[in-house]
């Protein structure tokens, strides 16, 4: 059996990632999703409560148990050591995580992985056949943003800032989708012109 085609999928925040991994799935796609173990891990009794009460003092965790992640992100936007420290104690478990969910779907045809911080992690590039940049302008990602459950304009520009700028993120990428200014069925025929020209290549380098 050839392995599988794996997919690095990347975007900001705001740029409809999500909504993209979803309709990769649709097509048959295991999508690991590194945002979601991130949550799961740092969720009430998630296996990384304990090294973050040790990190960062029990101010960070709210009343339920889980990390409070509007504290995390005032801390993150007032102390430049936060991100590091937080990231230093995610990532080693989120990559383990990663490993086991790709490990488990080995035997599905192509594996997204949905990865935030995908330019910002350059191991990630050969980890991956094809990346997938979702990419939209500034003013639409902030809008879409601020309808989220407790974020401001504000807090949306400070994340922006802090991760990978547009023309870094397209550098890397293998294709882009534009998502401004388009509705779900349009987005839907870009996702899967990609998907088609990609399954294509995928099989003809088996067939070679």
């Amino acid at each position: 059996m050839a392995p599988p085609l794996r997919i690095g999928l990347t975007g900001g925040i705001g740029s409809g990632k999500s909504t993209v991994a979803t309709l990769l799935a649709r097509h048959g796609a295991a999508v690991i999703d590194t945002d979601a173990i991130a949550h799961r891990l740092s969720a009430a009794n998630g296996a990384a409560i304990p090294a973050l009460r040790a990190a960062f003092g029990d101010a960070i965790v709210g009343s339920d148990g889980a990390m409070d992640r509007n504290a995390m992100r005032t801390l993150a936007f007032s102390d430049p050591t936060a991100k590091a420290r937080l990231e230093a104690v995610l990532h080693p478990m989120i990559a383990t995580e990663v490993e086991r969910e790709a490990a488990a779907a080995a035997n599905c045809g192509t594996l997204v992985f949905d990865v935030p911080l995908l330019a910002e992690s350059p191991h990630w590039r050969a980890r991956v056949d094809r990346i997938l940049v979702i990419d939209c302008d500034p003013e639409t990602q902030i809008a879409r943003v601020v309808r989220r459950p407790g974020w401001f304009r504000d807090a949306a520009e400070r994340v922006i800032a802090g991760q990978a700028s547009r023309a870094a993120r397209r550098a890397i990428a293998d294709a882009v989708i534009f998502n401004d200014s388009i509705d779900l069925a349009a987005l839907e025929v870009q996702v899967d012109r990609v998907w088609r020209q990609w399954q294509a290549l995928a099989q003809n380098a088996v067939e070679q």
